[in-house]
């Protein structure tokens, strides 16, 4: 895989002189192009040590204007890091569109060495990276341009380098002995970047080898290899534009959700049945029978929740429903029980212009909390796959990709050891009408009605469509829904409580497990 970059390949400072100027304005001209283009370009530089990374990247800013541009380098995660799963503070520094990201021992950096090292298996590491793949493949579908360069050098190469770099007064703070280590282990590192970049050069995000000795040759091949990659991802996302507006030109104005008529001659009802329609929305409960149990879970609540907190356990609670189906005041149940300083109420509505110049899980990302800590989501990222489906607010590319992107991000929660509590509050439309009229009536509650939740009434059948889907599709083992019959409110604030108390406890009991073996182990 490497030969071809070791063949000591050298650029002459006059062929450099010859292509520079007109190449610098290329490239700033690109640039330009890039601030309004309707994607963020993504460097990424990992390869042998010494192999010119840093210089690479500080020829990067120094050709263009640094205005536009973010540099990322990572060292072992901090506390605050390693609280959260490990690709949040990849998430939180993602650029927006218009902008540059380039990102120094980035995503690939720990695979490489735990696998060099022999801390993770022949399996361990397939398996990190296809997250990885994933993470791209999110970010590629979204538009990303992703520019993934492997900046090599032979082990002869890389010694010379080393050596030279530690004889320079101005650059020999570069050199670590755990660069001459992993000079030492050259075999070990070679292997896993093999198994790396053949694993992970895809269509969207393909590794470039480049040989690194020649200062100038290495200059040379990233800086063309982005301004053609750039040039024509600008040409393809005009491309795609282009074809999209006539698309949307053609299509009709609505679709039509498949009816039949109701057999007592009433209104039309779906054809398709709904797994909506199986809830029992007759349970009930009894105000002497509610509010015992609810300062019974409200108070095993609360222990739950500081045991959980002690273990580091932290928990996500996301609530999606129909409008007035009660997820503010199951929250608020929730809240009861729980100390101030322990928990996040976030009410997501549409996009800040900062959000919408980023992927859409990025807000969702950022918002994760550190350990011990619960986050409730009053709606979430589901809002892709509902409300932006139906309001064709997504395109049906981006929200039929969804489901598996949202399975990802739950995946990444659960095996860093999050709870994730998923609750959709349904209930019936006649109930639905009935609370907006009392809304109207009641002052303190006449705010929360608007005029679109009457117009999301007339697309109740759609929206019911996209909430079956949603549930079929991304309620997994790990993250499964909760389905709550909401038209009685305490029968619905019961349910979630209990569910609640229920994750928290087996969760508990794992952890409890897991530190006890872990203590066997070392005895």
């Amino acid at each position: 895989m490497f030969r071809t970059a070791e063949l000591g390949r050298k650029v002459s400072r006059e062929e450099f002189d010859a292509v520079a100027a007109s190449l610098r304005i290329e490239i700033l001209e690109l640039q330009q192009q890039l601030r309004t283009a309707d994607f963020p370009t993504l460097f990424v530089f990992a390869g042998v040590d010494g192999a010119g990374k840093n210089q690479t990247i500080n020829l990067l800013t120094e050709w263009m204007d640094p205005r536009w541009i973010s540099a990322c380098a990572y060292s072992a995660p901090s506390d605050e890091e390693r609280e959260r799963p490990e690709f949040w503070r990849f998430w939180r520094d993602l650029p927006p569109r218009g902008r540059i990201g380039l990102f120094l021992r980035s995503w690939y950096s720990a695979p490489v060495l735990d696998h060099a090292y022999g801390r993770s298996s022949e399996n361990e590491l397939i398996r990190r990276l296809d997250r990885i793949v994933g993470f791209e493949t999110a970010l590629a579908e979204d538009g990303a341009l992703i520019l993934k360069f492997w900046l090599h050098l032979s082990k002869d190469a890389q010694k010379r380098q080393l050596k030279r770099l530690a004889a320079d007064a101005r650059d020999s703070w570069r050199v670590s002995e755990a660069d001459w280590e992993h000079w030492r282990m050259y075999d070990q590192f070679i292997g896993a970047a093999e198994r790396t970049i053949t694993r992970t050069s895809t269509g969207h995000a393909a590794w470039t080898i480049v040989e690194g000795e020649d200062q100038r040759y290495r200059e040379l091949a990233v800086l063309t290899t982005f301004r053609d990659a750039a040039a024509r991802h600008l040409r393809h996302r005009a491309l795609l534009r282009e074809t999209r507006n006539q698309m949307h030109a053609t299509l009709p104005s609505s679709v039509t959700i498949p009816t039949e008529p109701d057999a007592g001659g009433g209104p039309l009802r779906r054809i398709q049945p709904s797994i909506l329609d199986t809830l029992d929305m007759t349970l009930d409960r009894s105000k002497e029978e509610y509010d015992a149990e609810l300062a019974r879970l409200t108070a095993r609540l609360n222990i739950l929740y500081r045991e959980a907190k002690a273990l580091g356990i932290s928990t996500v609670v996301v609530f999606e429903g129909w409008d007035a189906a009660g997820k503010g005041g199951a929250i608020r149940r929730i809240t009861r029980a729980l100390d101030a300083r322990d928990y996040q109420v976030l009410p997501i509505a549409a996009p800040t212009d900062e959000e919408r110049a980023r992927h859409y899980l990025w807000r969702f990302w950022r918002y994760l909390s550190r350990a011990g800590r619960i986050t409730l989501f009053d709606r979430s990222w589901y809002g892709r796959v509902l409300v932006e489906r139906v309001e064709a607010l997504a395109s049906e590319d981006q929200w039929r990709r969804a489901y598996a992107e949202i399975n990802t991000f739950e995946q990444h929660l659960a095996e860093h050891g999050i709870i994730l509590v998923k609750y959709w509050l349904h209930i019936t439309k006649d109930e639905q009408a009935r609370r907006f009229e009392e809304r109207q009536t009641i002052p303190y509650k006449r705010w929360k009605l608007t005029d679109e939740d009457w117009r999301n009434r007339d697309k109740w059948d759609a929206y019911e469509v996209a909430v079956n889907d949603m549930i079929e599709k991304t309620s997994t083992s790990s993250a499964p829904w909760t389905l709550v019959p909401a038209n009685s409110k305490r029968h619905a604030r019961l349910q979630v409580l209990e569910t609640f108390c229920q994750r928290l406890k087996t969760a508990i009991a794992a952890a409890e497990t897991g530190k006890k073996a872990g203590r066997k182990r070392k005895s």
